[in-house]
């Protein structure tokens, strides 16, 4: 019998990341950027990710990344598809490697459209040519580990060079469900090979 018909290796497997597309726009000002926010607004116990639509506008005194601070240089976007991540461990080296993880399955998505064949990843930025397309940040908090990635919808009116997906007619909504579940997936076999081995000596 094939470890894929084993209930055990096929129940090992289930996702325990659980998803959501929120459909309705909402603000992104670094306040959701905290522990269990996303249990507390969407009722989503234990690790997940979510995802949704609206500006953001995220003041000095809500940035968490000090560079940014120091260069006094806060997030503005019309419009972006945002997601935000929340793993329940306080190890922020590793939620980096997820945070890099994520951004390069954001993408690969974006890839499988002929017309995004030039974006390329820089550590957890996605470009095109000069054009900065996202922005993101990995941080912890008292119980657990978050990211927030956001890409942008449009790309008028932003602080630096920046281009969105109305300038590759992409469907926020379509890329969001696709990333979600490339996500899931991929901390479902992370998860899966971690508990297949055994220990060595």
């Amino acid at each position: 019998m094939t470890g894929e018909k084993n209930p055990a290796a096929v129940a090992s497997r289930a996702p325990a990341m659980k998803t959501h597309f929120h459909e309705t726009l909402l603000t992104y000002d670094g306040t959701q950027l905290k522990s269990r926010w996303i249990e507390q607004t969407f009722h989503l116990t234990g690790d997940a990710i979510m995802a949704f639509c609206g500006k953001a506008d995220v003041p000095i005194e809500h940035m968490v990344d000090l560079e940014d601070v120091a260069a006094n240089a806060p997030i503005y976007s019309e419009a972006m598809l945002h997601f935000i991540i929340e793993h329940f461990d306080r190890d922020l080296e590793k939620m980096v490697w997820r945070q890099r993880l994520f951004v390069s399955i954001l993408k690969e998505e974006l890839k499988n459209y002929p017309v995004c064949q030039k974006i390329r990843r820089e550590g957890d930025d996605l470009f095109d040519g000069n054009a900065k397309l996202s922005v993101s940040i990995a941080t912890a908090s008292p119980v657990s580990c978050l990211i927030h990635t956001g890409i942008n919808i449009v790309s008028r009116n932003t602080p630096v060079t920046t281009k969105g997906l109305a300038d590759y007619d992409l469907d926020p909504k379509t890329l969001a469900k696709a990333v979600l579940k490339r996500y899931q997936q991929e901390v479902a076999e992370i998860d899966h090979a971690r508990n297949k081995v055994r220990p060595v000596a």
